[in-house]
């Protein structure tokens, strides 16, 4: 191979050394690592020469402008497997490159080999002579005039042949010299990697808690004396502060678009609609207008925009819904009838899961205009994002082709990169990780579904390291689709367990209003359909009467939201850990991050997943692996009571249902511990 210039490199590169089995890296190379601004990263990469030469291995960071990133030397942390790791923080947001080199180091080389022969009387004087050579070399590559001069230093004292053996080999073990060489090493043989992809978004991307509500419910008056009265933006606007002082940081919005009359759906998904019957969000477009107008219920479009201002006042993001289907009463039904399959009677195609039919909507048929499809969600997309909106809730995706969507949100994000998707998708693994690898910012998770502890284990492991690198999972407890068994049969103690299981797993959870108030109301058993549910009809909440009687859980989800933004370790993915408990019903798990000030922030959770019955066991927790002490000495505070109490390698625990569903644990500075 001939000689090249790295970009990383201050001399040519070889092929020399080898190196294999680069990490992360997503689809070959081809699709970005995903990370935010000030994520923890773990590059790893398999080394190795012929030989017992010594060699260097350091991490080549690219920013967005191409130019280089700091200096990372990486280190050896299996010998016997040849595996190389450095851990870096995220930048600016941008598209990154990472490569690695790997280097020939002939100062440590000679340094090892000096330590064999020189002891053994071997051409003591041959290798004194040869180190100098080489620490002049050396000397050379190092731009700070100080250092320069001690790496000259050693030279000079490795050829002085007055002074004692032991002395002049002590010169190139200084602290000086030994730092100056880690950070401009000599080297020899430099190999480098292909560079992978690395796209760095925001934090919002990553970290955040997500409260979705109605609009059209809050301040509704249900009818009983006569036709019902839809909430408002403005009265919406109102459960906002609520909301925000719970800690979310994103309220998420059904769709707020005019709703179709054929084939309206009644309460609980009724074929037949009354004439007062709201209909479903989901039934988009009626004479009013479609994608791109509010319901006429909900206010105008300035009222909208008022909203979402509210929101920002408070500290609070407004996520939309973006859900590419039309009631048969869309525009584009006259407009695009392209856009739609025609069925062999000449009707247009309702949707479908057979045997299931969805007589209220109709889907898009992509492969009749795919290039139209692309342009008028990408004009609508922008359209709501004039008006403020920057995360989008897409419902439905997997029911898209998966180039669409690539296609959608590069040009979306091409323009305006801050702006966050969140996949509706729970379908086939393949196809969530092919959306999240098409673009997704978030995608929304199997957790729901996970409640016992092996499935759980296997399946947070899953999310915090096997796809972490390009899929965000969203923890959501509930929908307005989804109402577990287990929130069903488990009261208050499963609502409560969940929520602390979602908010400290992954750095963004959220709920469905309604779950602060434990509703566990079914359609029919063995369904997770909510009676009467908010999807079909109007559903206003007394807040403030529940949080008088002691009912609502908005004081623990408030304590949950304020431990996350108070931990930095809550809001990483990657760092999860799980640990052994003497109970199947027993689950234990720690997020660990280094700080900037060189500490770390750890959170130690153990969380009893039975709601019906207390929980005795013994939690084992290897502390030398987290750095803390294993002498008895370690005391670690719960965040949900403030208690403090001792902690040790085995630790008995007992968490009883309606008391106790959790411990959230922070280790207590031996300064200020009881």
């Amino acid at each position: 191979m001939t000689a090249v210039m790295h970009p990383g490199a201050r001399v040519p590169v070889s092929d020399r050394i080898p190196i294999r089995d680069v990490t992360p890296r997503v689809g070959g190379g081809a699709v970005p690592v995903k990370a935010v601004v000030g994520e923890t990263l773990v590059i790893g990469a398999t080394v190795f020469r012929e030989g017992a030469g010594e060699i260097g291995v350091n991490l080549v960071l690219r920013d967005p402008s191409g130019g280089p990133g700091p200096w990372t030397p990486m280190t050896l942390v299996d010998p016997d497997a040849d595996r190389w790791e450095a851990t870096i923080v995220a930048g600016e947001a941008g598209r990154w490159t990472y490569s690695v080199e790997a280097w020939a180091d002939p100062v440590g080389t000679w340094r090892h080999d000096a330590q064999l022969k020189i002891p053994a009387g071997v051409d003591v004087g041959l290798t004194l002579a040869e180190g100098a050579l080489l620490y002049e070399r050396a000397a050379f590559g190092i731009p700070d005039t100080d250092r320069q001069e001690a790496v000259r230093a050693v030279a000079r004292a490795l050829h002085d042949d007055a002074s004692p053996v032991p002395r002049r080999l002590a010169a190139t073990a200084t602290p000086e010299v030994v730092a100056a060489l880690r950070r401009h090493p000599l080297r020899e043989l430099v190999t480098a990697s292909w560079p992978l992809p690395l796209l760095v978004e925001r934090r919002r991307a990553l970290v955040g808690a997500w409260y979705e509500m109605f609009p059209r419910s809050e301040g509704a008056e249900p009818g009983a004396d006569g036709p019902p009265i839809s909430g408002t933006f403005v009265t919406a606007a109102r459960r906002l502060p609520a909301i925000a002082a719970m800690g979310f940081d994103v309220v998420y919005l059904p769709p707020v678009h005019p709703i179709g009359r054929t084939h309206r759906k009644g309460p609980d998904n009724a074929l037949d609609a009354g004439p007062d019957d709201v209909g479903s969000p989901w039934a988009i477009g009626s004479a009013e207008g479609g994608h791109d107008a509010v319901h006429p219920d909900l206010g105008t479009l300035d009222d909208f925009r008022r909203f979402v201002e509210r929101a920002e006042e408070l500290g609070l993001e407004v996520a939309l819904d973006f859900a590419l289907q039309c009631s048969p009463d869309h525009p584009w039904l006259t407009e695009h009838p392209d856009w739609f399959t025609q069925r062999a009677d000449g009707s247009v195609a309702p949707a479908e899961n057979p045997p299931k039919k969805y007589e209220d909507i109709h889907p898009l048929a992509f492969e009749r205009d795919f290039d139209g499809l692309v342009a008028e969600s990408v004009r609508l997309l922008r359209f709501w994002m004039a008006r403020g909106v920057r995360i989008f809730r897409v419902d439905n995706p997997h029911t898209k082709p998966v180039g669409f969507w690539k296609r959608v949100i590069a040009e979306i994000n091409g323009r305006d990169p801050d702006v966050v998707f969140l996949a509706e998708a729970f379908t086939r693994r393949a196809m969530v990780h092919a959306l999240a690898q098409a673009g997704f910012q978030q995608s929304y998770t199997y957790f729901t579904w996970k409640n016992e502890k092996a499935e759980l284990s296997e399946y947070a492991a899953e999310l915090a390291h096997d796809s972490a690198d390009f899929l965000r999972p969203n923890l959501f407890v509930n929908t307005p689709d989804i109402l577990h068994a287990y929130l069903q049969d488990g009261g208050r103690p499963a609502f409560e367990t969940r929520a602390v299981l979602a908010a400290t797993l992954a750095p963004s959870w959220g709920m469905y209003a309604g779950y602060e108030l434990c509703e566990n109301e079914v359609l029919e058993p063995g369904t997770e359909d909510y009676k009467a549910s908010e999807k079909y009809e109007l559903r206003p909440r007394d807040w403030a009467a529940a949080e008088a009687g002691g009912r609502s859980l908005a004081p623990l989800l408030t304590r949950l939201n304020h431990l996350r933004r108070a931990h930095p370790a809550l809001q990483e993915l990657r760092n999860l850990r799980l640990h052994d408990t003497s109970h199947p019903q027993v689950l234990a798990y720690s997020k660990q991050v280094a700080l900037p000030d060189g500490s770390t922030d750890t959170v130690l959770a153990v969380v009893n997943l039975d709601p019906h019955h207390p929980a005795e066991a013994v939690v084992t927790i290897d502390l030398a692996a987290l750095g803390l002490p294993d002498d008895g000495s370690l005391k670690v505070r719960d965040e949900l009571t403030g208690e403090v109490h001792p902690w040790q390698h085995e630790t008995y625990v007992r968490l009883e249902p309606g008391r106790a569903p959790a411990h959230l644990l922070v280790p207590v500075p031996a300064a200020v511990a009881p």
